[in-house]
């Protein structure tokens, strides 16, 4: 695992279904130390495009790349490496305890220098569900976690889709004080309908001014 000052450009990136482009001539560069709202209607493919910008989704047209300005590019095939993220289609194993997948997460990936794991249940406010397996969970512990992993997670990229879905007002105020910690720090790409989930963001993407 490496911390690089990671950047990622695209350039007449586009995605097609069948006979539909999603978008089209998507130039644009995202820097670490920056955070980025992906914004636009419901269905108008933010989450495409996050997927995309993800590694996970091929591409139709254009190119899209991951470099460090000071060193170089970075291969497509270990981008996933140096990325963290909490998507509602992210699947958690929900046949381990908290507990057990955090060790399993973490074994993976390198967690916050700051923190341990124990010290992380208790900042996600999970502290007596610490043994419970994460099927008994409620949507918004569930959400908690996948953001907790997200913000503790030393990879220097952070892509957030529908952050505070399933928060209530409490859980909101949490996802809110978390992020703003880790602004700056890393390059953060959040996906959003919502003006208090990216009211930090330094610069907003639009998708649908790159529709056909």
């Amino acid at each position: 695992m490496s911390n690089l000052n990671i950047a990622i450009k695209t350039q007449n990136l586009g995605k097609k279904f069948q006979r539909e482009w999603i978008f089209k001539g998507l130039d644009f560069e995202f820097f670490y130390g920056k955070s980025y709202a992906i914004v636009g209607s419901n269905g108008s493919g933010k989450s495409t495009l996050l997927q995309i910008l993800a590694g996970f989704m091929p591409y139709s047209v254009g190119e899209l790349n991951y470099f460090n300005p000071q060193g170089g590019s970075v291969e497509p095939s270990s981008f996933y490496n140096h990325l963290a993220i909490a998507t509602p289609y992210l699947e958690l194993i929900e046949e381990y305890t908290l507990k057990e997948f955090l060790n399993f997460h973490f074994y993976f990936k390198k967690i916050n220098v700051n923190i341990d794991i124990d010290r992380l249940i208790s900042i996600m406010y999970l502290e007596k569900s610490r043994n419970k397996p994460i099927r008994n969970f409620s949507s918004g512990m569930k959400q908690r976690l996948k953001l907790g992993l997200a913000f503790f997670d030393e990879s220097p990229v952070v892509l957030l889709d529908e952050p505070t879905m399933n928060l209530d007002s409490k859980g909101i105020d949490w996802y809110k004080t978390h992020l703003s910690q880790i602004v700056n720090k890393k390059l953060i790409l959040i996906c959003s309908n919502q003006d208090y989930e990216y009211e930090l963001c330094d610069d907003v993407l639009n998708i649908e001014d790159f529709k056909i």
